[in-house]
């Protein structure tokens, strides 16, 4: 197994398609002989419900090993797709952000535990929550990239810009390592001509960062969490299920660069 790669899936925007990207880039580098564990860093805790498993039944979660009352390698699961554990999160997270108050360190917790385990994985993917607090801290701290989906629409660029910001504060201060995986554009529909122009524009900004892959709104991609199912598991033929493959092969083919 060569080195671990870390990466964090954030944007501080809501509904852009962050935890789908999760769970599918995740599935997808199992399905390709990878051997990947799922952080689910967000107190929805959709990733983990997306990955098969009843949240709000499970008992010892990422909000534990924030904690300090056990290990990710104590509450790590398996998951529907071979090859692809996950740290499952539940409403419970929710209480961290005060019970972290004072405490010493407090923005490495998650790095000093993702430490000890990372050398069984090929990759580690963090879904973060939507917001900048503790935890998306704790996250891009412990990671080595970040790659950040955005929906392809008028306001994506100006919470772009935001982000990249953040994420150069916590490279400064906390992660001297932590880069730009790159940008995903999601929720994408060739017939408007708004998307078109986000694309474009975006790919003007920044260039190499820029993923060729493209996600669609699509249906099926949409239907899967529903079903505790990642897209190729529930519907392989389907538009959303070639797209994250084609991603994860970007994914893997940087890896190599």
């Amino acid at each position: 197994m060569g080195k671990v790669r870390i990466i964090a899936i954030t944007n501080q925007k809501g509904g852009v398609g962050k935890t789908t990207t999760a769970i599918n880039l995740s599935a997808c580098l199992a399905a390709m002989g990878k051997k990947v564990l799922a952080i689910d860093a967000d107190q929805q805790g959709n990733t983990t419900s997306g990955l098969g498993l009843e949240k709000d039944e499970i008992e010892m979660t990422i909000y534990n090993v924030m904690l300090g009352e056990c290990s990710l390698s104590d509450v790590k699961l398996p998951t529907c797709v071979d090859g692809l554990e996950v740290v499952p999160a539940n409403i419970s997270l929710t209480g961290a952000e005060i019970e972290l108050i004072g405490k010493e360190d407090r923005e490495f917790i998650l790095k000093k535990e993702v430490e000890k385990i990372k050398e069984n994985y090929d990759f580690i993917i963090i879904d973060c929550p939507p917001s900048l607090n503790v935890i998306t801290i704790n996250a891009l701290t412990a990671s080595d990239t970040v790659l950040v989906p955005i929906q392809c629409e008028y306001f994506a660029l100006e919470g772009l810009e935001q982000l990249i910001h953040t994420i150069n504060l916590v490279k400064k201060g906390l992660n001297r390592q932590l880069e730009l995986e790159g940008i995903v554009f999601t929720m994408f529909d060739a017939r408007t001509n708004l998307s078109l122009q986000v694309v474009e524009e975006v790919k003007r900004s920044l260039g190499e960062n820029v993923y060729r892959t493209i996600i669609p709104r699509n249906v099926r991609l949409g239907e899967s969490p529903s079903h505790g199912l990642p897209i190729h598991l529930y519907d392989p033929k389907s538009k959303g299920a070639e797209s994250y493959e084609l991603l994860a092969e970007e994914v893997i083919e940087k890896e190599w660069k």
